[in-house]
């Protein structure tokens, strides 16, 4: 078992969005025999990008895994979207991948995308591949790519391969490891051929780079080298495997996907430099009962250990739990350990997913992705394993949202099916939030990007039949006071039997900002009853609800009870409770009342370049810059910004940087909102009010 372990490889392909990894992942399978036909994005016939929203915008929204096999090899990969609203899915993909093929389009080289998943593969210190793709297309270049992957990347290329010709005269490959050049036919077969003289000089010189690094990887195949200047074709592989896996250098090839150039080299790469699960060794985590750090070795016969890393909900076959097997073997018809939810999971049968479909599997082992349906408990991001040997492997924290909406059901009383639909999609992709503003009564969806919310939604209606509208989401205001006053409450009715009477002195003035409310009695010699002093609360309570000026929630007032009056036979907890409510009303009017706005603590990541234009806009955001610290090239910029000035921030931001800035948000305080503008957003609150 040991020795088909090491004929293992599992894969993660990135990239940025469009460079055509799912495209490479579907020419892979083609050429494995794993597919019967060539899966084009493009016409909607990919077996990877199957989810409606992913052929209608052409993008992978989802991760998907399938495997094959390959030269006695088993390749086990997941190809993950490049697009940022959708990275999070990627991000967990690259945690549970041993290594990751990096996909780089030739003609728009390296771009903010390609910077985000490399930096994500540099944490898991993942080996990796380059492939640049579309090497037949209009101003393809190889030695761009090549260039922006040194300067941009900060990372060590290696050329296993030149392109020959460029953009529609592209044609073959020298593969400079066995210095031999190919020509390819449609189904990625290739055919020797001559290296072409124009290109003889410049494959001799990078294919001595390429024995440099490959001897350098070694002490005894460095001294070799040194020794004879040459190097057997077996130790030239070993040294460029040593190399790679020890993250010193990354290989680079190149290709067109769809015409399957260069992809059945690719596939022999995978084999030759990438990890097998022994290669990456034991993963680490702690046993939750001793809190003692666990080591799982890779191995078939150890205890069962796995990770769940992805979800699918479907309404009608049930939840599809997506995990990869660190240790041990699963079998059918079994069941495990969840120690994150402290429970035994049972489950029917298991399967290796396959895009859009699954095959059944009797078992499976270390670095594989496997799946099983319809578990009760299990959510992404827990641990599997055997109970007598627990442990709980780390999950990253989930990312900070960047946009909210406010959702909002197209039928009436549809509220309740929304959000419980919406949170079994949660469960698919937890880099979603939910929350209900009990202020402004609406229902908020919480996401990467303004296009992660819209495909989501689209999700909702496709998958449970619920369709919604977006708004953007109102702002939470609130209302306080600048003055004090003393003021009678006093309710008195008569009406045929029995009246109603309460009276009372109220002292209403400001309290600190974040102070919320106090209430305090100062009755003396019983001028009104102990059981009434509550209800005189309770009804200053409730007026608070809803300010006299905007009709927001009142905060920061102290409200103090120091005399009043009642009467032996009318008075009653709802008389006193008015009484309260109506001093409260009149009184706050007499006290400067004014508006407050929530402020929001910014931290926003921009390449030095921009630093400039951000903090200028910050600041016409009516902003406060508290602070910069630098990263690198990277400067952080944190600032307080009222949270109306920056409800859409993200399509700007990413404007602004060409999609290089990022930013987190977290609410900090309340602030009074300037004069000139309470006036205007006083009469907009008023109107919707009236509306409704």
């Amino acid at each position: 078992m040991a020795g088909k372990l090491d004929h293992l490889r599992n894969v993660a392909l990135v990239g940025h969005s469009g460079a055509g990894k799912t495209s490479v992942a579907e020419a892979m399978l083609f050429a494995a025999k794993a597919t019967s036909r060539l899966g084009k994005v493009d016409d909607g016939s990919s077996v990877l990008d199957f989810e409606a929203e992913e052929i209608k915008r052409h993008i992978s929204i989802a991760a998907a895994c399938h495997h094959f096999d390959w030269k006695k090899h088993a390749i086990h990969f997941v190809d993950t979207p490049g697009d940022d609203n959708f990275l999070a899915e990627t991000r967990a993909a690259l945690q549970v991948a041993d290594s990751a093929l990096v996909v780089v389009d030739a003609v728009d080289g390296v771009k903010v995308g390609t910077e985000k998943v490399w930096a994500t593969a540099e944490k898991y210190k993942l080996p990796r591949l380059i492939f640049i793709n579309k090497m037949e297309r209009e101003r393809a270049d190889f030695d761009k790519a090549v260039r922006e992957v040194r300067d941009i990347l900060k990372a060590k290329p290696v050329l296993l391969q030149m392109p020959i010709g460029r953009e529609a005269d592209f044609k073959g490959i020298v593969d400079l490891v066995a210095f031999k050049a190919y020509t390819f036919d449609a189904s990625g077969k290739a055919t020797e051929i001559a290296i072409p003289a124009d290109l003889k000089e410049e494959a001799e010189a990078q294919r001595s780079e390429l024995l440099n690094f490959a001897a350098e990887s070694d002490d005894v195949l460095i001294e070799k080298y040194l020794e004879e200047g040459q190097l057997s074709p077996e130790e030239v592989l070993q040294g460029l495997r040593l190399g790679t896996l020890a993250g010193n250098f990354v290989p680079v090839l190149c290709g067109a996907a769809p015409q399957m150039a260069g992809i059945s080299l690719l596939l022999d790469a995978i084999n030759a430099y990438l990890p097998s699960p022994t290669d990456r060794g034991p993963v680490t985590g702690v046993n939750p009962k001793t809190k003692a750090e666990v080591s799982l070795p890779p191995d078939p016969d150890g205890p069962f250990c796995a990770y769940v890393f992805k979800t699918v909900a479907d309404p009608y076959a049930g939840r599809l739990t997506i995990f990869r097997i660190y240790s041990g073997i699963l079998k059918s018809d079994s069941s495990f350990y969840n120690a994150n939810k402290e429970t035994m999971e049972r489950f029917g049968q298991l399967f290796l997913p396959e895009g859009k479909g699954q095959k059944s599997v009797e078992s499976a082992g270390p670095g594989v992705f496997a799946a099983v349906a319809k578990l009760k408990e299990t959510v992404t991001g827990d641990t599997l394993c055997e109970e007598a040997n627990p442990i709980i492997l780390p999950a990253p924290e989930p990312p900070k949202t960047v946009v909210t909406f406010a959702v909002e059901p197209k039928s009436r009383g549809d509220e309740d099916k929304v959000y419980s639909s919406i949170a079994r999609l949660i469960e698919e992709d937890p880099s979603l939030k939910l929350s209900r503003n009990a202020e402004t009564k609406e229902i908020l969806l919480s996401g990467m990007g303004q296009v992660h919310i819209e495909a989501t939604v689209e999700k909702l209606k496709r998958k449970f039949g619920v369709e919604v509208n977006l708004k953007t989401p109102k702002v939470p205001y609130r209302e306080t006071i600048k003055g004090r006053t003393k003021v009678q409450g006093k309710y008195k009715r008569q009406s045929g039997g029995r009246g109603q009477f309460g009276d009372t002195w109220l002292e209403i003035e400001p309290l600190p900002r974040g102070g919320g409310f106090e209430f305090v009695d100062k009755i003396v010699g019983g001028v009104i009853p102990k059981q009434y002093i509550p209800a005189v609360e309770k009804g200053i309570v409730e007026a608070m609800q809803e300010g006299e000026l905007a009709g927001c929630p009142v905060v920061d007032v102290k409200v103090t009870l120091y005399d009043g009056s009642f009467h032996e036979v009318d008075s009653s907890e709802m008389a006193f409770k008015i009484a309260g409510s109506m001093g409260f009303k009149k009184g706050y009017l007499a006290c400067q009342p004014t508006l407050l706005e929530p402020i929001m603590l910014m931290t926003v990541t921009v390449p030095e370049e921009f630093m400039g234009d951000i903090i200028g806009d910050l600041n016409g955001r009516r902003g406060r810059v508290l602070g910069v610290d630098a990263d690198g090239n990277l400067q952080i910029i944190k600032a307080n910004v009222p949270l109306a000035e920056v409800l859409h921030y993200q399509p700007d931001l990413t404007s602004k940087t060409g999609g290089r800035g990022t930013f987190e948000m977290e609410f900090s305080h309340y602030e009074e909102v300037p004069p000139a503008m309470a006036e205007k957003v006083i009469a907009q609150l008023k109107a919707e009010r009236e509306k409704e």
